[in-house]
């Protein structure tokens, strides 16, 4: 009567066994310690397209291609020699391969257990091709939106931008006017025409900068890390975020380290932050008395460089501070929120941080960091 017992529950633990097998999401298989398949789940089925009896005994490494096949198989066979269990991490991402030959990405997971027949592993496996198609997507938008981000920042200044350009384009203009009246002359000024001609080209080019500093900024373009002097970069940022700020009155200072020169960074984008933050920070001074912005480069330490971009504004609301670098947060009466939280993502991106304080006397600070490429490490590289 107890031999029946003991052998009803074990049956009945088969049978949630067998259940659990069938119904559990992520592919499950069991391997000897000699490499064969001994159990095939479902969902594994499901996932590389074999079926049970067509793998149960086979090697396990027809489930994955070279080089992870000859990974797996070094590895059971150092098993088989020394009994140590150097395996595969907990969790770690590689290549599985169908019935059909097609490859695919998977989250592995392999457990020990020993049992009366010997020692067994159980790989719990997860297809990732799904998760890796939304993080493709993900980066795809975060793209669009920080592209759509810099067409909104040149929008809100296209009245000054217009002003800008309309400067050099007028002084050429009337060089070039001048120059025709004084050709007309019996006795022509050389000197003067020279001048005047000379003049035009050093508005040209000037234009022609500006128009060259738009279309880099607006450029969609592909996320291309290189390395960037950073006195350059915050040079023709900031000469951008600066068109249209002369009537304010704006006092700038650089304060510039020469040892911290270059970075490796995407350019367009951290010009992007760098060109969001000194607006926002000719903005907050509108209603301030002293207006001036001070902009710092120094060295954070682990190989970082820190800018720091001051102003003397009223500072920042304790209320919004906690939630400066969210969406749709903003300080502004016609802002929609978003530029703070894409210089966030801009900056992590590149590994590095964003942060706001308060000066001591008057104003805000916004600072981030940037890798930082040393003078002996740059020197070598080229």
């Amino acid at each position: 009567m107890r031999e029946a017992e003991v052998t009803r529950e074990l049956a009945q633990r088969e049978a949630h066994l067998s259940s659990v097998l069938r119904t559990i999401p992520d592919a499950m298989i069991v391997i000897d310690e000699g490499g064969a398949i001994r159990d095939f789940s479902a969902a594994a089925e499901e996932q590389f397209g074999w079926k049970a009896e067509e793998v149960v005994g086979r090697d396990v490494h027809i489930l994955m291609p070279p080089p992870y096949r000859e990974v797996i198989a070094d590895f059971f066979a150092q098993y088989r020699r020394t009994g140590q269990r150097q395996v595969i991490s907990n969790e770690r991402v590689l290549e599985g391969e169908r019935k059909d030959g097609s490859t695919f990405p998977m989250e592995l997971s392999v457990g020990e257990m020993n049992l009366a027949g010997g020692r067994f592993f159980t790989a719990f496996v997860r297809d990732l091709t799904e998760r890796q198609r939304v993080e493709i997507r993900l980066q795809e938008l975060q793209s669009e939106l920080v592209h759509v981000s810099r067409l909104t920042a040149l929008g809100e200044m296209a009245s000054a931008l217009a002003h800008e350009l309309n400067q050099p384009l007028s002084a050429i203009g009337n060089y070039l006017m001048g120059s025709k009246t004084l050709l007309r002359r019996e006795d022509v000024p050389l000197d003067r025409v020279r001048e005047a001609v000379e003049k035009s080209g050093q508005e040209a080019l000037r234009a022609g900068e500006i128009i060259r500093r738009l279309r880099d900024f607006v450029s969609r373009g592909e996320t291309e890390r290189r390395l960037e002097s950073l006195p350059k970069l915050l040079e023709e940022a900031s000469a951008l975020a600066l068109i249209g700020t002369k009537d304010l009155g704006v006092r700038v200072r650089y304060d510039l380290k020469p040892e911290v020169d270059v970075v490796v960074v995407d350019k367009v984008q951290i010009q992007q932050v760098i060109l969001n933050l000194v607006r926002n920070a000719v903005d907050a001074m509108t209603d301030s008395k002293r207006r001036e912005l001070t902009i710092t480069v120094d060295e954070e330490g682990s190989g970082m460089a820190l800018i720091a971009i001051a102003d003397t504004g009223p500072g920042i609301d304790p209320e919004v501070r906690q939630q400066l670098f969210r969406p749709f947060v903003t300080t502004k009466r016609t802002g929609m929120g978003v530029g703070l939280s894409i210089c966030r993502t801009i900056i992590e991106a590149h590994g590095g941080r964003i942060w706001a304080e308060d000066r001591e006397d008057a104003g805000a600070t916004m600072k981030f960091t940037i890798p930082l490429v040393g003078s002996e490490e740059f020197h070598d590289g080229e």
